[in-house]
């Protein structure tokens, strides 16, 4: 056992046993040092661990402290579902959500964005700035229809924290993960074939769907282990179900992590049905926990797993860089890519590639890791203080997306409606079902460092929705 990992052990066994209570402040990085006779750099990297797990949060220029105990709100209730292929909508309420600009004066709760503000990410800015300034026209051309082999052999490396073992000529480089899911879907599945999906799920997924005249079965999910398998068993026998799209780990908008032995499950009832799955990943690098969760890829012995993912969630969205390893579908996804968009931009390629050759993407994820927990702590603390009693929210095992779900007559599309002057948005809901369900719930994002001006805007929607719950009576 590492010295940091045994000092954390000792002092979280200290906190467990009321040694230390909630608000406590943790004694300082200097003292630990030298009761302890070990480096700051150790101690530093003690506190770190326990930030991982949620037994001790810093504040600027204060020290560490003892995470407030506060009664945690209920879970979501598990979802209910038609049970039957159902036509995608919602695309109004998508194209209202993602057509507002960032950086203006609309406090965007709703977005699926990180922090981008990180320290971390200056090593890629020097990268992308030195590719372009040099005189060399490669970044300029049409990249190889795979994408750079540099990028996917750091890729290849990456999804071994994973429990995957994919050589780089088996990866193909995408724009985004949005492309990585759409040309899964486009590989499998023809115009009128059924794919089923967790619920509530990624509103991108249920578009690409719609745009491809494909048919939605949604499949009831638990906030805390993800899709029923009884269901989906129940399905696969009743419909020609051709594709299992989820998000398993760190999902979004729930945050559920699902067990090993549930994804192991899964497998095999795919295996069973023959049918192919589509698992994004997007946010697997940001689950709290480490070493990070297995995919289900890493299980998948025949092919039929198809693994999406990207830089946008752990980085940069504006960096367009996904990828897709997508089993015994290589030559189709290829063909779908081809289709779409040719080749992925090179000079995003180039530099990714050295930031993550150079080891700046692991500290980076450290950080952020860390830094989303505590925002999850605020969230959820803002979210019990200003929204009406009874309010439900999720409790994410990873990323930055916080689920609450309110009385069920409440409206989410009208909250936001109602949001408009106050110059704030949050994601209705209803985006995040084929049939337009959840209006009831709504998606908060919180990887912004906790500030007194998101405070505001979190108050405001909470006494937004007390004030449309009192109208309901």
């Amino acid at each position: 056992m590492t010295l940091y990992v045994n000092l954390a052990d000792q002092l979280g066994a200290r906190i467990e046993q009321g040694l230390y209570r909630p608000g406590d402040r943790l004694p300082s990085v200097r003292a630990l040092s030298l009761e302890h006779g070990v480096s700051l750099s150790t101690v530093q990297q003690a506190y770190r661990y326990l930030e991982d797990r949620g037994l001790a949060i810093p504040r600027p220029k204060s020290g560490y402290f003892v995470p407030l105990a506060r009664e945690k709100p209920a879970l979501p209730m598990v979802s209910r579902t038609a049970q039957r292929p159902v036509d995608v909508s919602q695309w109004d309420q998508v194209l209202e959500l993602i057509s507002v600009p960032p950086g203006g004066e609309v406090i965007q709760l709703g977005r699926g964005r990180p922090d981008v503000s990180s320290p971390t990410l200056k090593p890629l800015l020097r990268s992308l700035s030195r590719l372009g300034r040099r005189q060399d026209l490669n970044s300029l051309t049409y990249g190889c229809i795979y994408g750079d082999q540099g990028l996917r052999e750091q890729v290849s490396r990456l999804m071994l924290d994973s429990g995957c073992q994919i050589p780089y000529q088996d990866i193909v480089i995408t724009t985004g993960c949005h492309e990585a899911l759409s040309a899964a879907i486009r590989a499998i599945c023809q115009p009128g074939d059924i794919v089923a999906v967790d619920s509530p799920s990624f509103h991108g997924v249920m578009q690409a769907l719609k745009g491809f005249g494909m048919k939605a079965l949604e499949l009831p999910t638990d906030p805390l282990t993800g899709i029923s398998l009884e269901a989906l068993e129940l399905a696969l026998e009743q419909w020609p179900i051709k594709a299992i799209q989820l998000t398993p780990t760190c999902n979004n908008p729930l945050g559920y992590i699902m067990p090993d032995a549930n994804k192991r499950a899964l497998l095999a009832l795919a295996q069973r049905y023959d049918v192919a799955i589509i698992e994004d990943d997007v946010y697997g690098e940001l689950a709290y926990s480490y070493p990070r969760p297995r995919s289900i890829k890493s299980y998948d012995e025949d092919g039929r797993v198809l693994f999406c993912s990207s830089f946008s969630k752990t980085l940069a969205p504006g960096l367009r860089i996904g990828w897709i390893a997508p089993g015994r579908y290589l030559d189709r996804v290829l063909h779908m890519k081809y289709m779409g968009t040719g080749s992925t931009a090179q000079l995003p390629q180039l530099a990714l590639a050295e930031y993550l050759e150079a080891g700046h993407y692991q500290p980076h994820l450290r950080r952020m890791r860390s830094q989303y927990a505590r925002g999850l702590e605020q969230m959820v603390d803002w979210v019990s203080r200003y929204f009406p009693p009874g309010t439900r929210v999720s409790r994410p095992q990873g990323s930055f997306m916080l689920w609450v779900e309110l009385d069920p007559g409440f409206d989410s599309q009208r909250l936001n409606r109602m949001l408009r002057p106050h110059q704030v948005q949050i994601a209705p809901g209803s985006i995040f079902s084929a049939a337009g369900k959840y209006r009831n719930c709504l998606r908060i994002n919180y990887a912004a460092k906790p500030s007194a001006e998101i405070e505001q805007a979190v108050r405001r929607v909470g006494e937004s929705a007390a004030e449309l719950l009192a109208q309901l009576g």
